[in-house]
């Protein structure tokens, strides 16, 4: 999910039960449903617990600060920065390093690492990734092919065994 769209996301938008998040206000307009990762649903739900316990919660958005408030992007940024310093993911003093949406783009790349290396129909299976990551056009989700360098050479590799395997 891109940061925006967990920010937006109301109570109502996750459904434990059944493992998906309704995101809706996405960067196109559209909304879209997630599927989660069983210990993901367990985090959120203890994080719900732990919020529907919070006494003085006046937004309906399901991220809160300690103030009770719907979160903002400038604090989530600061926070993240502070943390990616302490675990060494960025330096003390630097004013670069990792950027919370770097995790999307890891998420992405590694999607399609692990289709390649499977031996899965990469072409097929890529409005998969395109619609759970929210990508209006699938040529937003090709550009992560070209962005990473292993993807490009695994692409290659089976190209040039197709190309071998031709009589």
């Amino acid at each position: 999910m891109r940061l925006g769209e967990a920010i937006r996301l109301e109570l109502h938008d996750v459904d434990l039960r059944e493992s998906l998040l309704n995101v809706r206000g996405t960067k196109f307009g559209k909304s879209r449903l997630v599927p989660i990762h069983a210990s993901t649903r367990t985090v959120l739900a203890r994080y719900r617990a732990r919020r529907l316990r919070f006494p003085t919660c006046r937004a309906s958005t399901f991220f809160i600060n300690s103030n009770g408030n719907r979160l903002e992007r400038g604090e989530i940024h600061r926070t993240f920065y502070k943390l990616s310093r302490q675990i060494g993911l960025r330096g003390a003093t630097a004013s670069r390093g990792p950027r919370i949406h770097d995790f999307r783009h890891r998420f992405a790349v590694e999607t399609l690492l692990r289709w390649y290396r499977d031996g899965e129909d990469v072409e097929r299976r890529l409005p998969v990734l395109s619609t759970y990551l929210g990508h209006v056009h699938i040529n937003d989700t090709y550009w992560y092919l070209s962005a990473c360098p292993r993807l490009m050479g695994l692409a290659v590799e089976r190209l040039e065994r197709r190309w071998e395997a031709r009589p």
